[in-house]
């Protein structure tokens, strides 16, 4: 998908995803690309700070205004440790070790903008429900989901209802009509 985006001219700012597409794999294809990149990465990848040996990042002395490091497989990357209130460290990691702070925040935010938006397919859509394997049928589930979702998001933008609010809403009022006109009789 990258390499068919590329070759129809796309270039983005950066492709920022999440720790399970943080491969090796995907990483050298968005640099092959020639494109940017931001990630979360999970505790246990090893990393050589320091030239002597690769150690998991957890091990690893990690500023939270960025460390660069040698990624094993990959090369240097420049990684930030990320302590949340509850005390336990988030990494993030880009490609580019040019990037400063402000666009690494600006990036970060839009990356957990695409995870609320997964989150709302999954969880009020059930776009993961699917359990065929044609692609056809893939695609008549997955676009009904996500216009189902787009509609979920312009009801709670105008009327300002949360995404659970709106489908339970829907639900009520089906329920509701349903007792006031029984069609099935038990």
């Amino acid at each position: 998908m990258l390499f068919k985006a590329e070759s129809s001219g796309f270039t983005p700012e950066c492709v920022p995803f999440d720790s399970q597409y943080a491969g090796l794999k995907n990483l050298k294809a968005v640099r092959i690309c020639g494109w940017s990149w931001l990630t979360r990465l999970k505790s246990n990848r090893l990393v050589n700070p320091d030239g002597k040996g690769d150690i998991p990042l957890s091990s690893a002395n990690i500023a939270e205004d960025g460390t660069v490091v040698h990624l094993r497989g990959y090369g240097f990357v420049w990684i930030f440790g990320i302590v949340a209130e509850n005390g336990a460290i988030e990494y993030q990691a880009t490609g580019d070790t040019d990037m400063d702070e402000l666009t690494r925040l600006r990036l970060s935010d839009f990356s957990w903008t695409i995870e609320e938006y997964h989150r709302g397919l999954k969880q009020f859509c059930g776009i993961e429900r699917c359990r065929c394997g044609i692609a056809k049928a893939w695609r008549n589930h997955i676009c009904p989901a996500v216009r189902t979702f787009l509609r979920f998001e312009i009801f709670s933008l105008k009327s300002g209802y949360s995404w659970f609010e709106a489908k339970t809403r829907i639900i009520r009022d089906a329920v509701r009509a349903y007792l006031a006109n029984p069609v099935y009789a038990f």
